[in-house]
């Protein structure tokens, strides 16, 4: 199972910042969470960045055991 972790606006929209979600893709580690957790997250899920592992990933990009997807809204400046 791949390990999501959420950050800043996308865990507030999930409640949670940590996750277990088994798929082998990013992409479908990421569809898994939008259906877990709706509309509002998937609408965050649109500007995020996500990295898996430390490097930019695409959705495409094969998800192993203990991996660990990451989903990083956009920082703004202040």
């Amino acid at each position: 199972m791949a390990v999501l972790r959420l950050f800043a606006s996308a865990r507030e929209a999930a409640g949670t910042g940590r996750d277990e979600i088994d798929g082998p893709t990013v992409g479908t580690v990421l569809d898994e969470a939008c259906r877990r957790y709706g509309t509002g997250f998937a609408s965050v899920l649109e500007g995020c960045r996500v990295w898996c592992n430390g490097e930019p990933a695409n959705i495409d990009d094969a998800v192993g055991h203990d991996d660990e997807v990451a989903v990083l809204p956009p920082v703004s400046g202040g």
